[in-house]
């Protein structure tokens, strides 16, 4: 029923209460041998119309019938009626839908109305407990509704959290996958083109180290392919999590790798090796990584260092170059530089760079949390 528009549902509801005042009227005969008095029939019709509105116009409602009611017992020639259910409804609705100050002077009037105008002590006393049975009933349903109301817009509001939230999460794994991305990329292509540029200088020349710079643009060029693949099937598969993932124990390939396009790097590590994260491992090979495709990029070194920190409760990178800024001619404007503080910064590390404190070049240090660093 609760599925028909409301009007339909109070439509049936006032000829429902219609029947049942007029069932007197069918199942009763006069005493007197005479046909009920028409006053009687149009009381209950009246009485009874009003709840069709009783929704729109609650106060006005309760009101006609109630007056209606009251005039009932001016004709003699009526059956009596044990319970005027129209004004109990249209008592429920008032409590119901109405605000504060017109239900209760409604209750007050029809209350007061009954005790004032019944003459049996009996008959208004059970008028008054079903009044003040249909006013509580009537604030029962408002406040259920009231409650149903507050528990739907709660679970809209955790809805729409959990959802901006799965948005911010995917935001955040989008624009770490376009770090990984460039940064393998960048890498990867920087060392092509410094080869590819080196290598028909000394084709002539120096075959063997021009065989040597066609090797290493192929090597970069599958792993490259290799990192990317991993990276797409983590996308596309639910266990992508699971494919391998560079670690600290990748960065001595990673310098073998520059050093084989013509850059000399050295690696290195002191202190006592601590736990890290495995997504912290996978940031300090990619802001290794940055750094040294910056230094091919940009800083026309010959030499490069990368010098591993352990310590208590930190894990500090330092890469140094010692370049003069005169590297090959890339397109200007990247993002290496702001990119590795990002990654540093994500973890709870940091990152600063600038020229070398102890001689010519650039350096690079960036300090990440251990393990127990970050879960205590």
């Amino acid at each position: 029923m609760r599925s028909l528009p409301p009007p339909w549902l109070d439509t049936a509801l006032a000829v429902l209460v219609m029947g049942v005042q007029l069932w007197p009227f069918l199942s009763r005969e006069n005493p007197y041998a005479v046909p009920w008095h028409w006053w009687g029939y149009a009381v209950v019709v009246v009485a009874a119309v009003p709840l069709v509105w009783r929704r729109r116009a609650p106060v006005v409602a309760l009101t006609c019938t109630l007056v209606a009611t009251s005039l009932y017992d001016l004709a003699d020639e009526v059956p009596s009626q044990p319970i005027w259910y129209g004004g109990l409804i249209a008592m429920y609705t008032v409590a119901a839908y109405s605000s504060r100050l017109p239900r209760v002077i409604m209750f007050i009037f029809s209350v007061g109305g009954g005790l004032l105008l019944v003459g049996s002590s009996e008959t208004a006393l059970r008028g008054v407990v079903l009044f003040v049975a249909a006013y509580a009933i009537g604030r029962a349903s408002a406040a259920s509704r009231a409650y149903a109301a507050a528990l739907e817009e709660q679970a809209s509001r955790l809805k729409y959290e959990r959802q901006a939230e799965i948005e911010r999460a995917a935001e955040r794994e989008r624009a770490r996958i376009a770090r990984d991305m460039h940064d393998i990329l960048a890498h990867a292509v920087s060392l092509m083109v410094v080869q590819a540029e080196a290598g028909p200088v000394v084709v002539r020349s120096d075959p063997a180290r021009a065989e040597a710079a066609f090797d290493a643009i192929a090597s970069a060029g599958r792993d490259a392919m290799v990192q990317l693949r991993r990276m797409l099937t983590a996308l596309k598969e639910d266990t992508g999590s699971r494919a391998p993932r560079p670690t600290i124990d990748d960065l001595a390939g990673l310098a073998d790798q520059v050093s084989d396009a013509g850059l000399d790097v050295t690696y290195s590590t002191s202190g006592e090796p601590g736990p890290l994260l495995p997504d912290i491992e996978v940031a300090a090979y990619r802001v290794t990584q940055e750094a040294l495709t910056n230094i091919v990029k940009h800083a026309g070194a010959t030499r490069a260092d990368i010098r591993l920190l352990w310590q208590d409760d930190t894990l500090m990178i330092i890469i140094t170059d010692d370049g003069r800024g005169s590297g090959p001619s890339f397109p200007a404007g990247g993002n290496g530089l702001i990119g590795i503080r990002e990654r540093a910064a994500a973890f709870g590390g940091s990152a600063t760079m600038g020229p070398r404190p102890d001689g010519p070049g650039f350096q690079v240090l960036v300090r990440l949390p251990l393990a127990q660093a970050v879960t205590a």
